[in-house]
């Protein structure tokens, strides 16, 4: 998996590595040595990955990323942070970066992150509409779910757990994973809270509850959903 890749960092050392590194793995690259020039870049050029350095001359990496939230660019952002310190992760998770990598890093985690990244970017497109399995249709843009052509009542929290097995389909998640992305940092509930709302959705989905055949529970780790 391939694509058109803008890395934004000050550093020489680190920028021409990354470069190199994504160039070696067949990525088209550009870099931008601060945050405005990287802003202009990532506002002007179609993009597929934008690496973003936190600390940067002229504008911060946090900044670079609200401006693009803002207008609306899309493009998949993971940041890199020196400090290493959990309020880095919370602030560019929340202001719209999909991952954050801690320096120093080895270029291949850095890869696996990128990789697992694009591919779940590339099956949210895929499933921006609508998407079916067995006898279940999911209208994301109505926020709609139905089984056998009937409309099942699904409160948003249900209907935002569903979205996110469908975007990670295949995958194993963690409690902590639904917990993060479905009820966000903001609050702390306890990982059994999650379990009952998965109880609830398949009261809802399953053709047998009791034995699901789509939400597959993962012993000790968690769950994965399988179409």
């Amino acid at each position: 998996m391939t694509g058109k890749v803008l890395i934004v960092e000050d550093d020489q050392a680190m920028a021409v590595a990354l470069r190199d590194g994504f160039e070696y793995e067949g990525y088209s690259v550009q870099v931008a040595r601060d945050g405005a020039a990287g802003l202009k870049l990532a506002a002007e050029k179609e993009l597929d990955l934008i690496i973003l350095d936190v600390m940067l001359p002229k504008m911060s990496g946090f900044d670079v990323c609200k401006h693009l939230r803002n207008i609306g660019n899309s493009t998949p952002i993971i940041m890199l942070t020196a400090r290493g310190q959990e309020i880095d992760k919370v602030v560019g998770l929340k202001i719209g970066a999909d991952d954050y990598v801690t320096k120093p890093f080895s270029f291949m985690e850095l890869m696996a992150r990128v990789e697992a990244l694009l591919r779940r970017t590339h099956r949210q497109a895929e499933t921006s509409e609508d998407f079916r399995f067995g006898d279940v249709a999911v209208n994301f843009k109505k926020f709609e779910v139905t089984k056998s052509g009937v409309t099942l009542e699904m409160s948003p929290r249900e209907f935002n757990i569903l979205r996110f097995f469908i975007e990670h389909r295949g995958e194993v998640i963690t409690r902590d994973q639904l917990l993060d992305s479905v009820w966000g940092y903001g609050s702390f509930p306890l990982t059994r809270t999650v379990d009952m709302h998965i109880a609830k959705l398949r009261q809802k989905i399953e053709a047998t509850p009791g034995d699901p055949k789509h939400i597959i529970t993962v012993h000790r780790v968690g769950y994965k959903f399988v179409v």
